[in-house]
């Protein structure tokens, strides 16, 4: 595998490269020797942006040069320019060892502080003023600095008076952004970076015409005719195999090149400092400098509603299905870590090891996923973060059109007048106080124990579970738990991807019941406000306990005021949940049954309705008033006829 490089996806028109240092380092004679190919007798203290031709070296990008001064009174300038770069080039002085000790004590430091994360190349200018009588060796000064600053990219010293090295700083810089290492390769233990593996990973499976396990000669012509747009020779192949074979016995078998092979190819370029070919490769196949897919890979943002959402397509379901049944390998209908790894292993991450997807699914004893909390997970993703779902499918397989793996629903506001709804995956928001019960019932929702001792929930949490229905197919019901101390309704449209609401206290305290409907009549309050209503179910928790005197009371009173279902009794400790998941998605599917109203709302609408009727009447006088008139002029009209 050989080619030039691609500067796609790498740094737009131009690289923006900053050259920073202690003054009298050399940072100016350094830009005006690259540009003009002299050493300058004379130069200004900062010199205007200077821009090199984008044939002077093979990526044919063109490079915009930023001189800097250190003075104090110019340092708004530099931190601007700093914060703009694509890299930074840092200068000492060869015969100042001062200015080289400022790079670790200030310069580098500095960076750091002001977030500059970019390539950094040091550069030792007027290599021709050290002293030949004492040598230094670069690597023996530069590898201590190197070792606690990894964003260093290169070290090189050279001298603008002698012309040595001087194209060969913004070389390195401009491969630095273009052909970046940091991303590819550890340094220090020498090894290819776990996303990159990933994604070659992908890209050997995509070559993999037959699936066969090796990439044959002809599918290696074809990846090189692919990235490089020049086929191989056979001689170069045998070439290609010989090597790998020789260091890597396992990296060719008798089918071809085997992924341990591919992997090791990469890792010897990289080695080489070939790392163009590795970009050009990855470049070709959509991945950007994080080493994810480019933006022009993806979909476009979803442009909705915020009281609609998104779901999987039935032709995405079907593709997850299958996926399921490939990566169960010891057939046991669930994936266990080991396997759900193996799945996610083209995608730059496993999406499901962080929250909030975590641990938000229902698992076997052996911590597997059954393919019921499988899908759960990729409609709770698809839910929160719809690109990122198309991005994943991309990775582990899906050769669709994109767009066609997820659908945009019809909005709750159309479901509500219409009285029905065509979703499959329902959000209910879980209000209540502290120590109601609500982690409980997110816990017994994904089959979790009853834990003895109560833990709180410091973040919103999701639980998400398929749910059994007597008639049609199942829905998958998503839990929202709204931690009391989070300000959800300071949002205008807070309310609008939520489809049930549920308030749950704690039937034993009388505290708990008031902080729960007090939170009731703030949520019928807002959604009566923006047109975002939600229907909503009280939830009597902790029914293990006595209620306080007046529970029942009160919760009829509440419940009849407002015009929903009496508050459910459960008990997570017991196992008795009254089917509260079922009557959930119930509430969910027939959202107008069960929506509360509040006495500020009731009166709006006896107001409203007042006035409509009010301006029914003056209509219906207006009209007659017309027809009359009409009439008496065909009267008049008749008359003057006759006379």
């Amino acid at each position: 595998m050989a080619g030039g490089a691609s500067a796609s996806g790498g740094a737009g028109n131009a690289v923006r490269i900053v050259v920073a240092g202690d003054t009298k380092t050399g940072k100016s004679s350094l830009i005006v020797t690259a540009a003009a190919e002299n050493f300058p007798s004379n130069v200004p203290p900062v010199l205007p942006p200077t821009r090199l031709p984008e044939d002077l070296y093979p990526d044919r990008v063109p490079l915009i040069i930023i001189d800097t001064s250190s003075s104090t009174e110019n340092r708004g300038r530099l931190v601007e320019e700093l914060t703009k770069a694509d890299a930074v080039v840092l200068t000492y002085a060869c015969d100042r060892s001062e200015t080289l000790e400022r790079l670790s004590s200030y310069w580098l430091p500095e960076l750091r502080r002001l977030e500059v994360k970019v390539p950094v190349i040091v550069v030792g200018c007027m290599l021709d003023r050290r002293n030949d009588q004492q040598p230094v060796s670069l690597e023996q000064v530069m590898s201590p600095i190197m070792q606690q600053f990894r964003e260093i990219e290169t070290c090189i010293e050279c001298s603008a008076l002698n012309h040595i090295q001087i194209p060969e700083v913004f070389y390195y810089a401009q491969k630095a952004v273009l052909h970046p290492t940091a991303p590819l390769f550890d340094q220090e233990q020498q090894v290819l970076k776990p996303r990159c593996v990933r994604a070659l990973k992908r890209i050997f499976i995509l070559c993999d015409h037959d699936r066969d396990g090796a990439l044959s000669d002809a599918e290696l012509n074809d990846f090189q005719v692919k990235c490089f747009n020049a086929p191989l020779q056979p001689s170069e192949i045998v070439g290609v195999k010989r090597v790998v074979q020789e260091k890597l016995r396992e990296g060719v078998d008798d089918r071809g090149l085997t992924l341990t092979g591919f992997l090791f190819l990469h890792a010897l370029f990289i080695e080489k400092g070939r790392l163009e070919t590795t970009w050009t490769v990855l470049r070709k196949f959509g991945y950007n400098n994080e080493i994810r897919l480019r933006d022009d890979q993806l979909p476009p943002p979803i442009k909705k509603y915020p009281d609609q959402s998104v779901e999987l397509t039935a032709e995405a379901l079907d593709f997850l299905k299958k996926i399921f049944t490939t990566y169960d390998v010891d057939g046991d209908g669930a994936l266990r870590s080991a396997e759900l790894e193996d799945l996610f292993s083209t995608a730059p991450e496993n999406p499901w090891n962080e929250a909030p997807y975590v641990d938000a699914a229902e698992k076997t004893a052996l911590g597997g996923l059954t393919l019921d909390g499988f899908l759960s997970l990729w409609a709770l993703m698809t839910l929160l973060d719809p690109i990122r779902t198309v991005e994943t499918l991309i990775y582990i397989g899906y050769c669709g059109d994109a767009s066609s793996s997820i659908r945009v629903t019809r909005r709750r506001r159309v479901d509500r007048k219409k009285q029905q709804t065509e979703r499959t995956v329902y959000q209910c928001f879980v209000f209540g106080p502290k120590e109601a019960g609500k982690s409980a019932l997110l816990n017994s929702f994904i089959g979790r124990p009853f834990p003895e001792e109560h833990v709180p929930t410091t973040g919103e949490r999701y639980a998400v579970n398929f749910i059994d229905r007597t008639t049609g197919p199942k829905k998958i019901l998503v839990l929202r738990e709204i931690p009391e101390e989070v300000d959800l309704l300071s949002k205008k449209d807070a309310l609008a991807a939520c489809d049930v609401a549920i308030f749950v206290h704690d039937s034993s305290s009388e505290s708990s019941w008031e902080k729960a409907t007090d939170m009731l009549v703030d949520v019928a309050s807002q959604g009566e406000a923006t047109g975002y209503e939600v229907p909503c179910l009280i939830v009597a928790a902790k029914d293990d306990l006595d209620p306080y005197p007046t529970e029942i009371q009160d919760s009829t009173r509440v419940s009849q005021d407002m015009g929903i279902e009496a508050p459910i009794p459960l008990s997570a400790k017991l196992g008795d949940y009254s089917n509260i998941f079922q009557r959930i998605v119930r509430a969910a599917e027939h959202p107008h049954l069960s929506i509360p109203e509040t006495s500020a709302g009731r009166t709006r609408k006896q107001y409203h309705r007042i006035i409509n009727r009010s301006l029914m009447v003056v209509s219906v006088g207006a009209a007659a008033a017309l027809v009359g008139l009409a009439a008496y002029r065909v009267y008049a009209a008749r008359k003057n006829a006759s006379n």
